[in-house]
């Protein structure tokens, strides 16, 4: 074991690892209840969404831990899972089983450009420019379901959104707990989301607003509701050319994000541990094949798109420099199986803050636009703001990669664009013809 991690040659040993895939583990554990708060409201049954969510991040974990070997943890995305509930089954209409379905192909696609060796051309083919404003777009979507859920944001006839009602018991918890969260983060506690959410749900249940659970530990959720839906749905589908248009698009939508959120998330975890050399990272196809084998594992399983996690710096941070380090965390997703009971105390007002935090998170790629250079600052501005003001990842996408051509032959920098970016001109602008249709 040992040998096969190089501990000898990273300097380190199973006390440091073990202890580093902990915080990993406490950094990330949010997602366990958070992601069945989200994908609840598409329809799908919340324990067995839990049970999906564990095994999904347990196995992308361990395959990440002992096919790549490095401290990296995955589980299902935020802003997929948004995009996947808000987007796809509650706008668009497309059920819950078909969401899954789409899931699973982008992750079968992900895994054959993986082993062919596409990535390089695609990724180099979409400027950064719109890779920052799809992040940071996410971010500012995510953070508007968060506030929306906790009622700090409210429905308003005149202006569509208002301030809600401070003065209700369970708001006021929802803003005490993004207090908590942010006092956390800013002191620089490792996992500080996560205990946000505890010490939320304790003073939630102290006062009254959050009722007790009936137990903490209890048998695993059944998978059936969710299990193998991705498939046994597909008979029963009125298709159409506007439902096979939506699914397409749907399904490009899953993969460029989680194509470049794991990407960018991979190289900034392994740059900080050390990992990168040249430029190069060793052994990343193993990393993507990890990624793109658990999204289609989680999408059979019964969960959105699963995706390499930011958070594993934190244990990068607390020595982390081995794929044993993400054994462990991948063995404590498993242990959390027996916790589901926890999901009754779990409510908007504690994953909220949690939710808004992310989004602030996700928002820091801002940063990185070029402002100054309107050919690339209006199409980055239209990402970022159509997904939280139309309510739709795919739309703040199509709306920046239909733009990005326009402004830059207007510019004059017409073969400074990529082909493929012009494939995908005309990919969205059908997507928009099918919305309208």
């Amino acid at each position: 074991m040992e040998r096969y991690f190089e501990f000898e040659k990273w300097g380190t040993g199973y006390r440091q690892e073990s202890m580093a895939g902990l915080t990993t583990f406490l950094a990330m554990a949010y997602i366990l209840f958070v992601n069945p708060s989200i994908l609840s409201e598409a329809g799908m049954d919340e324990g067995a969404i839990f049970t999906a969510t564990a095994l999904s991040a347990a196995v992308g974990t361990l395959i990440m831990g002992l096919l790549a070997r490095y401290p990296i943890a995955l589980a299902p995305g935020m802003g997929l899972n948004a995009f996947f509930t808000y987007t796809v089954v509650l706008t668009m209409g497309i059920p819950w089983q078909i969401a899954l379905f789409s899931v699973f192909v982008s992750g079968v696609i992900f895994v054959f450009i993986t082993l062919f060796g596409i990535r390089e051309k695609v990724i180099n083919a979409i400027p950064a420019q719109l890779k920052y404003a799809a992040a940071a777009g996410i971010g500012l979507y995510i953070a508007f379901i968060g506030f929306q859920n906790t009622g700090i944001v409210a429905a308003d006839e005149s202006t569509m959104v208002a301030l809600g009602d401070m003065t209700q018991p369970t708001t006021i918890l929802a803003c005490f707990g993004l207090v908590v969260t942010v006092v956390l983060m800013v002191l620089g506690f490792q996992g500080g989301i996560f205990y946000g959410m505890v010490i939320t749900a304790v003073v939630g249940m102290a006062f009254g607003i959050i009722n007790l659970p009936g137990n903490v530990v209890s048998s695993i959720p059944s998978l059936a509701p969710t299990f193998g839906s991705a498939f046994t749905f597909l008979g029963e589908l009125e298709w159409s050319a506007q439902m096979t248009g939506q699914i397409a698009i749907v399904i490009l939508t899953f993969l460029f994000v989680d194509f470049f959120d794991t990407a960018g998330t991979l190289y900034g975890v392994a740059n900080q541990a050390g990992f990168v050399k040249n430029n190069k990272l060793p052994r990343a196809e193993r990393a993507l094949l990890a990624d793109s084998t658990a999204t289609s594992i989680g999408a059979v399983l019964g969960t959105s798109t699963t995706t390499a996690y930011i958070e594993s710096t934190s244990g990068v941070a607390a020595g982390a420099r081995t794929g044993f380090a993400s054994v462990v965390t991948g063995a404590l997703f498993l242990l959390s199986l027996f916790f589901s009971p926890l999901l009754t105390v779990v409510t908007d007002q504690v994953t909220g803050p949690a939710l808004i935090i992310v989004g602030v998170l996700m928002a820091s790629s801002l940063r990185l636009i070029e402002w100054d250079k309107l050919e690339m600052a209006l199409p980055a501005f239209l990402t970022v703001t159509a997904m939280p003001l139309t309510y739709s990842i795919a739309t703040g996408i199509a709306l920046g990669f239909i733009f990005y051509p326009i402004t830059m032959v207007l510019k004059g920098k017409g073969r400074d664009i990529h082909p493929i970016m012009y494939v995908l001109f005309f990919v969205f602008l059908i997507y928009f013809a099918f919305l309208g249709a």
